[in-house]
């Protein structure tokens, strides 16, 4: 008989979530310890565990010598890459990409609905109580259908707002790294996103970001954070989007200058902004982004979803029978590309 797989989980999942991964195989031994922190795991059990399920509770390579494999519970993994346990021999860790694509994909459509008709204008009226008469120069619409829409990063999300922007008739334009294979490879949920990369009307290299931003009536930001793409949005590519578009930034602080978009903002060479990322969070009261008419700010929610946990599961369990099958396991981080 095969040798027990020893899983230990350091999240609050419920009961039916961890009977659920249990009932994948009778060779697997689930072990729920709720941590904050490596101590609060005894040695005996790091000793065990060969599948680790965390968010960020790492072993020291010595602490844990038979783990194998280490599911994080995020589809971001840039705080972890520096842990000696990923860069011990024989260990694969993978992310969460995918579980949230979904909820962030509608998060965006919603922010580039919200933004081309004026939400954040109409708002401010209702507090004032005031029905402007000039309520068509003021609330004219910038539509989604005939617009075209620049997806900065076409991973899992970009994939999923490219699916909801068919409805829209839309034309989407996407950066991809590697545009000679536009197929999807991580994980995808059934019914979501492009598996073949069929429903964008044009793939951009990363070399060539300017010239998708030039033709961009929206544009949505959703890369990873490495050291590839922090800063990638400077004062020159903010520079070429045009004064009558929209930015949306699902992604994470830092991808965009913040720096060079404030005064693009503010002086209105970009018509508004959406962003739910910041170089530093929780952003300050006294940051002037607070103060930007044009912007809607929100607390880092895009991913968002009373189904996460469940979702997650579901990606896990995937992975489970992969690694039991001894298949490739999807979303496995590469050190080098830093996701």
């Amino acid at each position: 008989m095969d040798d027990p797989i020893e899983v230990l989980i350091t999240l609050p999942f419920p009961d039916e979530l961890i009977k659920k991964i249990s009932e994948v195989s009778p060779r697997l031994a689930v072990e729920k310890i709720v941590a904050r922190k490596v101590e609060d795991i005894s040695n005996e059990a790091w000793k065990r565990v060969e599948v680790l399920y965390t968010n960020r509770i790492l072993p020291e390579p010595d602490q844990a010598p038979r783990l194998r494999w280490i599911q994080f519970h995020w589809a971001g993994v840039d705080h972890a890459l520096d842990e000696p346990i990923l860069h011990r021999d024989g260990v694969s860790a993978t992310s969460l990409s995918g579980a949230s694509a979904s909820p962030m994909a509608e998060h965006a459509v919603m922010m580039m609905l919200a933004l081309g008709h004026h939400i954040p204008e109409i708002f401010a009226y209702q507090k004032k109580t005031e029905w402007p008469s000039a309520r068509w120069e003021l609330f004219s619409p910038f539509e989604l259908r005939g617009s075209t829409v620049g997806i900065i990063g076409y991973g899992s999300v970009g994939r999923q707002i490219a699916r909801l922007l068919q409805t829209f008739g839309a034309t989407v334009l996407a950066t991809k790294r590697d545009i000679l294979h536009p197929e999807d490879t991580g994980y995808t949920q059934e019914g979501l996103g492009d598996p073949g990369g069929d429903l964008v009307n044009r793939l951009y290299p990363p070399e060539a970001l300017r010239s998708m931003l030039k033709q961009c009536d929206f544009v949505v930001v959703t890369l990873p954070r490495t050291s590839a793409t922090r800063g990638l949005l400077g004062a020159k590519e903010l520079a070429a989007i045009k004064p009558t578009a929209y930015l949306v930034d699902i992604s994470r602080g830092n991808i965009i200058d913040q720096g060079a978009l404030l005064p693009l903002l503010r002086d209105r060479k970009i018509a508004g902004a959406a962003l739910d990322v910041f170089s530093v969070e929780p952003l300050p009261a006294d940051s002037p982004f607070w103060m930007l008419p044009n912007l809607i700010i929100s607390p880092h929610i895009a991913g968002f979803s009373p189904r996460y946990d469940e979702r997650a599961t579901d990606l896990f369990i995937q992975n489970l029978r992969r690694y039991i099958e001894e298949l490739p396991l999807y979303n496995r981080l590469d050190l080098a590309l830093e996701y």
